[in-house]
């Protein structure tokens, strides 16, 4: 098989990649790099990807990192059905729906900083979980008022998006670190619709082969 992923199961950026590969119906390779035991800094790994950073994708002789690159390479070269829109507007505030994202709410919650402040800054674990919590809220305030526009069941109307393929993994989150959602209905309801949807349900964490049983 030429694709290939490299991925951690509860890893969002991961899981973003996966809910695409199943929307554009692309098979591929999973294969686990567990985050928990430091394999992404194994030799192996780094030579194929010097950042050290999960996900990777393979698809023939290209190798990709940073899960938005490989989410719009995969778009441009798999273009049915799009993840983006015609529009030029509506393309620019998909974009920046999903940078919310991937940009704001996800640097600053993932496994490494979370780490960071408790071995390095000596913090407690509910102190780093009220971290955790503050940030997904600070970032889904403004999605709420982009979804609580929507003309359709997803963020951006009938069409699912890059915005989409970015919101359900941060719910996912969200909910797994005790989140408070009720502020956040629309957003609620819009996960609900995508969890429908199969490429949604198949690239679940617990889904994966890595995933701890």
């Amino acid at each position: 098989m030429s694709r290939v992923l490299y991925g951690y199961w509860r890893s969002s950026a991961s899981y973003r990649v996966r809910i695409a590969l199943g929307l554009k119906g692309l098979d591929y390779e999973s294969k686990g790099i567990d985050l928990r035991t430091g394999a992404q800094g194994g030799v192996g790994f780094k030579l194929l990807n010097p950042q050290g950073f999960v996900p990777y994708f393979i698809d023939g002789d290209v190798g990709l990192n940073q899960s938005l690159a490989i989410l719009e390479y995969i778009d441009e070269m798999y273009p049915e059905p799009s993840l983006l829109s015609d529009d030029p507007v509506k393309r620019a505030r998909i974009r920046a729906a999903a940078q919310i994202i991937v940009c704001d709410i996800h640097p600053v919650d993932n496994l490494r900083v979370l780490k960071y402040l408790k071995t390095e800054m000596g913090q407690e674990q509910e102190a780093i979980d009220d971290w955790y919590r503050h940030w997904i809220e600070e970032g889904f305030k403004p999605l709420e008022e982009i979804a609580e526009g929507s003309p359709g069941p997803y963020l951006f109307g009938d069409q699912v998006t890059l915005a989409d393929v970015c919101i359900a993994p941060q719910m996912y989150n969200a909910r797994r670190m005790r989140t408070d959602l009720s502020r956040f209905p629309t957003l609620v309801e819009i996960d609900k619709a995508l969890m429908k949807l199969p490429a949604f349900l198949n690239a679940r964490p617990e889904a994966q082969p890595d995933a701890d049983s």
